[in-house]
């Protein structure tokens, strides 16, 4: 609870002791200047209601803030481990392959040019 709305409480009951003071007594000026001391002790504790909420989303928005910062940062390392798993296993196989195709010479130079027959005739132009 914040000045503003501490104070803004006690000008409305001020302002309403005024206006019944007033009304008992019989007296016009006394009401008025209570109705608007009531009225002005609302708006203040508004204003201070308003400000505590303001400051509490200004906390909460922070503390979001962080939180998705932290978060990023762990699906960034998540996704950096990841990538590092995925190419170290690319690198294993791709040596893998390269290992089998010194092996096997003459079965990996008839692949390749049946790949390349094959691409060249399927992307040929039709006449």
């Amino acid at each position: 609870m914040n000045r503003d709305r501490v104070e803004g409480g006690i000008r409305h009951l001020r302002g309403r002791a005024k206006t019944a003071v007033g009304a008992v007594a019989g007296r016009p000026l006394p009401q008025v200047e209570g109705a608007i001391d009531q009225v002005a002790g609302t708006a203040q504790y508004a204003y201070g209601q308003a400000r505590e909420t303001a400051r509490d989303l200004r906390r909460d928005g922070a503390h979001l803030a962080a939180e998705a910062g932290r978060r990023g940062r762990d699906v960034a390392e998540d996704l950096e481990e990841r990538g590092q798993r995925y190419r170290n296993e690319a690198v294993r196989r791709g040596r893998a392959v390269a290992r089998r195709a010194e092996d096997n010479k003459t079965a990996t130079l008839l692949l390749v040019a049946a790949a390349a027959f094959s691409l060249g005739w399927l992307t040929r132009r039709a006449r």
